[in-house]
């Protein structure tokens, strides 16, 4: 699978897996987050705020990453094997030193529990917040929190579409099988050339929804809608994030930028790679015949539908108000994107009931949303129809198709580990939280501790009762926040990268 320049000794043969290795990529990747920090820096000097917490952190970061990458080499040998630690690894170093600005200069951030939790929910696009007082915040230390967002959002793009694959991770490598180079190149090569690939058009799409925004405000659509808030809403739409600067997220804008809003959310949750092949290769009839694509635009529109219904019957909205807040806000929870335009907390039993399920099934595979995917769904779905059918007639021979391609009979099996493994992992974790809670005398119901663990694990961001897309999850203890986080740290990396680590037999030569 990798052509190596030189072989591993030592440890790394020992195990059978090149640490060495793979620390000098972790090493050479992490010091360019360095260069992010100068985008907050250079906000905070327009703003007259201070920029030394950005500089500082940046010096701190690239500090760490070149030094690793001078004490180790190999990072030529990567192969599959050595992904699981690089992308595991990466993923948590880059959530650490992002929080390096909240922990020197945001006093609601002060404590490393809440910084390290913020910062990983802006990097892994979920959108949950600590602070208490968003509105509160410096507009550099602000931008940071949505720019988060965004790069993770890049992040993602490559490790769905590029890493996970190859690393055979929940069925991946089938799904994605006609995206991916041949297996004779290396891990990293991989990677640079699918970041290429997508990037333009991540930069592209935010560039747009930027643009309308701005416009919204410059014609005085809406007014509230500044260059400021444009840009830091593109960042975290794109990204599927839900973060705002605003300490009631889109309620306070107009009508006309909710809607658009609602559009780029679709977008965002559609597969970056059919995106890439309609608009690139001027292939539009790609949408049409992609069954995910289908599928998720029909389940959104029964979906809204019927929390429409729901809002009607109960008196809650009315007219126009409960098609937009009902459409918006189903959106943005199976986009896994976390914006509100109301607060659907206070809604009825129903609608709550909706827009959590939809939690569990999220967007596309290959999007920058989070949770199980909806392709996942389809495969069991027609794997259970298969089941059925075959017991009627045993000596039937299916194969199983997605969009004309047979999905092999291994990738059916990881797909239906992962979604046992993910349900698994949040119901744990709203078990650790509900009984946490509890003994600390925290008011938090079983489905509000069932909510925040599904939420924090796809990527959503709002959960229900104080933690509701209006609310905080501060009041949580330490130890609910830091499970929170590791739920958030293992549904970006879709849980099975990391359990890996955890297995001799991963380890072993």
């Amino acid at each position: 699978m990798i052509v190596s320049k030189a072989q591993p000794t030592g440890i790394a043969r020992a195990l059978g897996v090149d640490v060495g290795g793979a620390l000098n990529l972790v090493g050479s990747l992490i010091k360019y987050l360095a260069a992010a920090f100068l985008f907050p820096a250079v906000i905070a000097v327009g703003y007259g705020e201070p920029a030394w917490p950005f500089l500082v952190a940046g010096v701190i970061t690239a500090g760490f990453g070149q030094g690793v990458e001078v004490v180790t080499e190999g990072r030529e040998r990567i192969g599959a094997r050595e992904g699981y630690l690089v992308v595991s690894l990466l993923w948590l170093l880059v959530a650490v030193f992002g929080a390096l600005p909240y922990l020197l200069a945001e006093g609601q951030l002060s404590r490393p529990v809440d910084a390290v939790f913020e910062s990983m929910s802006g990097f892994s696009t979920t959108g949950a917040s600590v602070l208490g007082d968003v509105a509160g915040l410096r507009r550099s230390m602000a931008m940071w929190r949505q720019f988060t967002a965004w790069i993770g959002g890049v992040g993602i793009i490559v490790l769905f579409l590029a890493v996970l694959p190859r690393l055979r991770v929940g069925g991946r490598q089938a799904l994605f099988k006609t995206e991916m180079p041949g297996p004779e190149l290396p891990l990293a090569t991989t990677i640079r050339e699918t970041a290429r690939r997508f990037l333009l058009l991540y930069v592209g799409i935010t560039a747009l929804e930027l643009a309308v925004l701005a416009a919204l405000g410059l014609t005085g659509v809406d007014p509230r809608m500044t260059f400021y808030n444009a840009t830091a809403h593109s960042f975290s739409t794109i990204a599927t994030a839900g973060f705002s600067p605003e300490a009631r997220s889109i309620e306070p804008f107009a009508a006309t930028t909710q809607w658009v809003i609602v559009l780029f959310m679709l977008v965002a949750g559609t597969n970056f790679a059919l995106m890439y092949a309609g608009i690139a290769g001027r292939r539009l009839g790609v949408f049409a015949r992609d069954e995910e694509f289908r599928i998720g635009l029909a389940l959104v529109a029964i979906a809204s539908l019927v929390v429409i219904a729901g809002l009607l019957s109960d008196d809650v909205l009315s007219g126009e108000a409960a098609v937009r807040h009902g459409i918006f806000n189903t959106v943005s929870m199976m986009t896994t994107t976390g914006f509100a335009s109301a607060d659907f907390n206070e809604w009825t039993s129903l609608t709550s009931l909706v827009l959590f399920g939809l939690v569990i099934v999220g967007a596309s595979a290959g999007s920058t949303s989070g949770s199980i995917k909806l392709i996942r769904h389809i495969v069991i779905a027609k794997l259970l129809r298969r089941e059925i059918d075959q017991t009627v007639h045993p000596e039937m021979v299916a194969p199983l198709r997605v969009n004309g391609a047979t999905v092999d009979e291994r990738a059916l099996r990881a797909i239906i580990v992962f979604v046992f493994l993910y349900l698994g992992v949040c119901a744990a974790g709203a078990v650790v939280v509900l009984v946490d809670s509890s003994l600390r005398g925290i008011e938090v119901t079983a489905f509000q501790a069932l909510a925040a663990s599904a939420s924090l694990l796809g990527g959503v961001g709002p959960g229900l009762g104080f933690a509701g897309p209006m609310g905080s999850f501060e009041p949580f203890s330490d130890l609910s926040t830091l499970v929170l986080t590791a739920l958030m740290y293992l549904g970006r990396l879709e849980i099975v990268p990391v359990l890996v680590l955890f297995t001799a037999s991963h380890w072993r030569a």
